[in-house]
């Protein structure tokens, strides 16, 4: 993107940029053995939890992917900033760390992470979902994201704003990253 970036854009785009380094600096010197151990009997590993946020980025911006390209078809052009609505910035407000006692749950089947995936594939898959999310904001951020609605593909009748869904994969990864730098400290102080 260029210098003309609204800035409610490159906002997106920073958080977007923040967690892909801290993703860098966690799984930073981790052998495999490493970012493939949970911290606790129960708990998602580091490995797990970047697989996590790499699927469930794939799947949130195939939901979201389709409703952007009807509204490019229609000329749905940008009208105002990027923002989530109230309703949006309360469930953003729910994914953000660290999770609160009434939030935590099972994620959804299709984005369960699989049981023993290596650290570096979960990591490159994590780097190339970023980039398929930053190609989407970029893409898009001439469309009016604040007025296009997309289905959730987690829950059935509930319809977010191509805005809110931006900042939900931002806090989500905010979350997840947050969940696994406590399992690496966990790991490193039971190894010392």
């Amino acid at each position: 993107m260029g210098a003309d970036v609204p800035a409610d854009i490159r906002e997106l785009q920073d958080q977007l940029e923040a967690a892909e380094r801290d993703a860098e600096a966690l799984v930073a010197g981790l052998s495999d053995a490493q970012g493939s151990r949970a911290a606790e009997v129960g708990q998602w590993s580091v490995a797990q939890c970047l697989d996590h946020l790499a699927t469930g980025n794939r799947v949130y911006l195939r939901a979201m992917q389709e409703s952007a390209n009807r509204a490019r078809t229609r000329g749905r052009h940008r009208r105002r900033p990027a923002r989530a609505g109230w309703v949006g910035r309360l469930f953003v407000s729910f994914l953000e760390p660290p999770p609160k006692w009434w939030s935590t749950r099972r994620a959804p089947r299709k984005i369960r992470p699989r049981a023993v995936p290596p650290l570096a594939e979960t990591f490159a898959s994590f780097v190339d979902a970023q980039s398929d999310v930053r190609a989407f904001l970029s893409a898009n951020a001439d469309l009016d994201l604040v007025g296009i609605r997309f289905p959730n593909p987690f829950v059935r009748g509930v319809f977010f704003t191509l805005a809110t869904g931006l900042h939900v994969l931002a806090a989500h990864e905010r979350r997840h990253l947050w969940q696994a730098w406590q399992v690496r400290r966990a790991i490193e102080r039971a190894e010392e």
